[in-house]
């Protein structure tokens, strides 16, 4: 029987002010990362409306203009006014922080989208949203600026169609990173959402570069499975779906002849890199039946051969997804489920039902389990080397390494382990650190690079076994976090190109042998300041260029005095013109003429001319600014100028066509320079000259240095910048998408090298520094 879904079911938990003073509480932060975490808000709340069995087709447009637009043919979001909050409940829904249907058990069994704060948090940090809803014949639209309804939800039509189109833009005083959502990043994870639910088709149009994908996938997640492996394959997909109490199920396997892993967990459609109860019971049940089958069925020899959770690891292709109806989560990221009742009732159909297959198909089980013995008989070879490292140990006057200098402390949920680049360095933070709880060790030179090494080889380094021992935790199966000394181990390098290799030599020894310490949150790197500022008494250190920019803008707003706008306003604007001047660099980076290129996005009329009447305008504009035109070529057909240009720095090459005015980097300064035009703010120069005046006038009389590397740091500096937790930054290691991380391992520290030169010459123009 169909349930009602009206404005009642939407239940009201309060309150939206503090998502745009702290937007990186609800969506992780605001760059990259977070930008597109808005479009994953989105389309959650039309996913849910599908797997409870009202929408089958859902589309998202990235526009030319800058935006993203996601529609459903769901039911609607109701628009009848909401029983206790005197708005309609759509608007409701846009701007009341924890307002859904979610709350209401009737209306979605699973969701997504737990704490219902989704489409709120995305209208509050969009600069603009438009909601248009499909309901009931008519349709009703509303306008928002930064969270703000402009007028009240209006019906302004009738329809035969049901469904909600969510259109918004990133606000770029929020986003200052980038605006631009990019089609890769998104198109994984819509492709991931049409393997989880074949009974959904998700369309996605890219208008940028008119590039336009379907997916649906009607062999689910067998098919997912399949199309993860790039290997030769040991055993073929195996899926199985089921139901236990209150929770659904499916899961999918193969094995092929690598030595990794690759396993994908969700549930409720949302991604959980870091595991939790569903895929514990998975991986008992899994390494249960292998190991039972290997005691029954194996050889004479091999039957006593303990087969440990890791050994079933190698190979294994998995995908596990469930649906709880209450899933517990730690945090708005929903990285990990935390109900407990799921993992034995996971682990239980797991068994039953790889039981059943291995019987069913002994030459796979065969494979299987042989897989998992060669797995085996390389730990205890692993094993083996470690008894050696430890033999060597205690031959030594200590069972610390010589070099660390520990701190007092034992209680490791306060110790903190530094991981310093160099003795000089290591000097410094030995001299500057707080010996009660901060311990140094310092590392010679690049590490071992352990994806080209197996474990026995990568335990005769001197530094790796160094930080093993420091770390006294164990490696390999003798892992065991309780007897982990630190909670925080600190990677702390130059701010150079050797620094940027040492740590990811070491994020790569820690992703592959220590991800469990990831995961619970204990690695992160430290963030030298990269710029001390120091005007009379005054001193402060930031963090990047982005910091001191802000900085600058915040103080050096004082040297103007424009009547109605107030010193917020002034900060905000500037701050979206700092935006703008990025994205000219950028665009600088990739083509000839940013000038010219400048003028095409402050005169958009520009670009629909006929390529003759537009070669007139550059022809005008180029002569003004003391520019010659050498030669040039113009294709009417494709509507494209070649330009050879004699500009004051030497001769200068651009192609203008629809390629450049279709790049993310003119899409993106093109949206925000009509941003800034809508403040209606006027200057009697160019915004840009007077920002660079702002910024000086900050500076005037100030000392600013620019910091390289540590070594520029006496003691008390390096204390007072990088390792007091009153002041220090610290980036928190985290795994957002487990085979992503994996992937880009094996790209770029592994021995392949042609895909790592087919990849640097892609990427080449996205450099931003580059140090040589």
């Amino acid at each position: 029987m169909q349930q009602e879904y009206g404005a009642s079911n939407i239940k009201v938990l309060k309150g939206l002010e503090a998502v745009r003073k702290r937007p990186g509480m609800y969506i992780g932060d605001t760059g990259h990362r977070g930008l597109h975490h808005l479009v994953y808000e989105v389309i959650d709340n039309s996913i849910d409306e599908a797997m409870a069995g009202y929408c089958d087709t859902i589309t998202v447009t990235l526009t030319k203009n800058g935006t993203c637009k996601v529609s459903d043919n769901g039911r609607g979001i109701p628009t009848d006014m909401h029983p206790t909050e005197n708005m309609s409940a759509a608007t409701v829904v846009l701007t009341v922080l924890h307002a859904g249907g979610k709350f209401d058990k009737d209306t979605y069994k699973v969701s997504g989208g737990l704490h219902g704060v989704g489409v709120s948090v995305v209208n509050a940090l969009s600069s603009d949203l438009h909601m248009t809803i499909y309901r009931e014949g008519k349709i009703h639209e509303q306008d928002f600026k930064m969270g703000i309804p402009q007028g009240p939800l209006e019906v302004t039509g009738t329809t035969r169609k049901t469904g909600t189109t969510i259109e918004f833009a990133a606000d770029p005083s929020i986003f200052t990173e980038t605006i631009t959502f990019e089609y890769e990043y998104l198109a994984k994870r819509f492709k991931e959402l049409a393997y989880l639910n074949p009974f959904i088709t998700i369309k996605f149009n890219d208008e940028r570069t008119n590039t336009k994908e379907v997916y649906h996938f009607e062999g689910g997640i067998a098919q997912y499975v399949s199309d993860m492996n790039k290997r030769e394959v040991v055993a073929n997909v195996y899926s199985f779906s089921g139901k236990a109490e209150d929770i659904e199920f499916d899961i999918a396997i193969m094995y092929n002849d690598s030595y990794e892993e690759k396993l994908a967990s969700f549930v409720n459609n949302i991604r959980t890199p870091n595991g939790g109860t569903h895929e514990a019971g998975f991986r008992a049940g899994l390494t249960r039946v292998i190991s039972n089958y290997n005691s029954k069925n194996g050889a004479a020899k091999e039957k006593d051969v303990k087969i440990s959770g890791d050994d079933v690891k190698e190979g294994l292709i998995a995908i596990v997804s469930a649906r709880v109806p209450e899933p517990q989560f730690e945090g708005q990221t929903k990285g990990k489920l935390g109900n407990t009742y799921v993992r034995p009732l996971i682990q239980k159909a797991t068994g039953e039902a790889l039981n059943k297959y291995f019987e069913e198909n002994p030459i796979e089980a065969k494979a299987i389990v042989s897989k998992a013995l060669m797995a085996a008989r390389g730990r205890e070879a692993a094993k083996k080397a470690r008894e050696l490292t430890r033999r060597k140990d205690s031959m030594s006057v200590g069972t610390l390494p010589g070099k660390l200098a520990d701190c007092q402390s034992k209680d490791a949920s306060i110790c903190e382990l530094y991981l310093v680049e160099g003795d000089s360095a290591g000097g410094s933070a030995k001299m500057g650190r707080d010996r009660v709880f901060q311990a140094i060790l310092p590392l010679k030179g690049k590490i071992l690079n352990v994806e080209k090494a197996r474990l026995e080889k990568i335990l005769k380094s001197d530094e790796i076994t160094n930080m093993i021992t420091a770390m006294g935790c164990g490696i390999g199966e003798e892992y065991n976090e309780e007897k982990l000394r630190y909670h925080k181990i600190i990677i702390m390098t130059d701010a150079d190109v050797d620094g940027s290799h040492i740590q990811t030599l070491l994020l790569t020894f820690f992703f592959r042998y220590f991800r469990d310490i990831i995961e619970k949150g204990y690695l992160y790197l430290a963030q030298p300041p990269l710029y001390r500022y120091k005007k009379g008494k005054k001193e402060i250190y930031f963090k990047d260029d982005r910091a001191m920019n802000d900085y600058l803008i915040d103080n050096g707003i004082e040297s103007l005095d424009i009547d109605g706008v107030g010193h917020n306003d002034l900060v905000a604007y500037f701050k979206m013109v700092d935006h703008y001047a990025s994205s000219l660099e950028a665009l600088n980076r990739r083509y000839a003429l940013v000038k010219l290129i400048r003028h095409f996005i402050e005169n958009p009329d520009l670009i629909a001319l006929p390529a003759k009447e537009m070669f007139v305008e550059i022809e005008k504009f180029l002569t003004s600014i003391g520019n010659n035109i050498l030669t040039y070529t113009i294709n009417e057909e494709t509507n494209e100028i070649h330009l050879f240009v004699q500009t004051q720095t030497g001769m200068e090459e651009l192609l203008i066509n629809d390629d450049l005015f279709s790049a993310p980097h003119f899409n993106e300064a093109s949206f925000v320079y009509k941003k800034i035009m809508e403040w209606d703010i006027h200057f009697d120069k160019d915004i840009i000259e007077v920002l660079e005046d702002i910024k000086d006038y900050a500076k005037k009389g100030a000392y600013i240095q620019r910091y390289k590397g540590l070594g520029e740091m006496n003691p008390e500096q390096l204390w007072e910048t990088t390792m007091t937790p009153e002041n220090r930054v610290l980036l928190q290691i985290s795994i957002e998408d487990a085979e992503v991380a994996s992937d880009a391992f094996t790209l770029f520290m592994g021995d392949e090298v042609e895909p790592r030169r087919n990849y640097i010459e892609t990427h080449a123009k996205d450099v931003k520094h580059l140090d040589v």
